[in-house]
């Protein structure tokens, strides 16, 4: 054998006895690689910790070489096992978001189902009481109740008109009815000692999140009250006064001037004077509380609140109030600024129609 012999795994030696440790060291590095699983992550981690404790011993650069081999499969080990994680993760998420965009889809759409629910609830309910309105009174159905507001007030009752004693029949919380020809508005609107109440509750004081249109509790029809305020929702399907926000163009106040509100006593059509928007105020700031305006302390306190409210309006109707006139606020919800609310201001122009 010649010195070019001296070969072992592409390692070459200079004397045939570091050629007879080489082979004594390849014979126990093909043992430990037989007795290995050098595909297991685990199991490469025990050996890599066995080299570094000096386990195993080596005479030549073949165990130099035999620990840097299994320090690249251990690299390589982990690598693939990281990928397998980050893969297992991955999926993990993927099916995590498949589940919550399946259950989004699900309340979505029992939201919607909901929505639209409610939705025609109240649509259907007010058809029904539009018609009940023009139902004549039956001679053999019990007295007219007297109305829960007279109730609550001890006045003098008054005669209820004849369009409006079927629906007192069926609650009587009901204080008249509002109409403005050519839009969706066209209900009845409620009173009550609790503002509160119709915000979520219709007429037949079921749960609603529509609410209903209803008059301020401080508000007085047999009196009457200077200013008549009547709130609702402005919801997104347009019900309740959720169109009221079209007064903001000029043209169409010009195409709707007119608001027709009956009391259960008399009726009345109103003259849209002032369109504007406002919020609801700290009751520490001093300021116009366009909801506080209910009655009128003499011609001048009057005159300042239409002053205000002239000056907050959008735009110029040309119509005017003096002292004595009766009004009418339709207030609801705008979403341009925090509490803001939209408000249509009308004065009455007749007594009767």
């Amino acid at each position: 054998m010649t010195q070019n012999d001296f070969e072992v795994n592409g390692r070459h030696f200079e004397s045939r006895a570091e050629y007879t440790r080489a082979l004594r060291d390849k014979a126990s590095i093909d043992k430990i690689k037989q007795t290995t699983n050098m595909q297991n992550k685990a199991a490469l981690e025990r050996l890599n910790r066995d080299l570094q404790n000096g386990k195993y011993h080596f005479y030549t650069l073949l165990g130099k070489d035999f620990r840097e081999e299994v320090e690249e499969l251990l690299k390589k080990s982990r690598m693939e096992s990281y990928v397998r994680e980050e893969l297992k993760k991955q999926e993990k998420r993927r099916r995590l978001v498949i589940v919550l965009c399946s259950l989004g889809a699900v309340i979505c759409l029992g939201y919607v189902g909901i929505y639209s629910w409610f939705n025609q609830r109240t649509s259907n309910s007010y058809e029904e009481l539009s018609n009940l309105k023009e139902k004549p009174v039956s001679a053999s159905k019990a007295p007219v109740p007297t109305p829960q507001y007279t109730l609550d007030k001890k006045q003098e009752e008054k005669e209820v008109l004849e369009e409006y004693k079927n629906l007192l029949n069926k609650n009587k919380k009901l204080i008249g009815w509002i109409k403005i020809d050519d839009t969706n508005i066209d209900y009845p609107v409620m009173q009550t000692s609790d503002n509160e109440y119709y915000l979520d509750h219709n007429l037949n004081q079921e749960y609603d999140k529509n609410g209903s249109i209803f008059m301020d509790k401080d508000c007085d029809v047999l009196k009457p009250s200077t200013n008549f305020i009547i709130y609702g929702h402005h919801m997104r399907s347009g019900q309740m006064f959720g169109n009221l926000d079209d007064y903001e163009k000029e043209s169409y106040y010009k195409d709707h001037p007119y608001i027709q509100f009956d009391t259960i006593y008399e009726k009345g059509l109103y003259q849209v004077m002032y369109v504007f928007r406002s919020r609801v105020y700290r009751e520490d700031e001093i300021v116009f509380k366009y909801y506080q305006f209910i009655d009128a302390n003499g011609e001048q306190e009057f005159s300042s609140y239409m002053k205000e409210m002239a000056e907050m309006s959008l735009y110029d109707t040309g119509v005017t109030a003096e002292y004595g006139d009766r009004l009418l606020t339709l207030s609801t919800c705008d979403y341009q600024e925090t509490n803001g609310r939209f408000v249509v201001v009308a004065k009455r122009i007749e007594e009767d129609r």
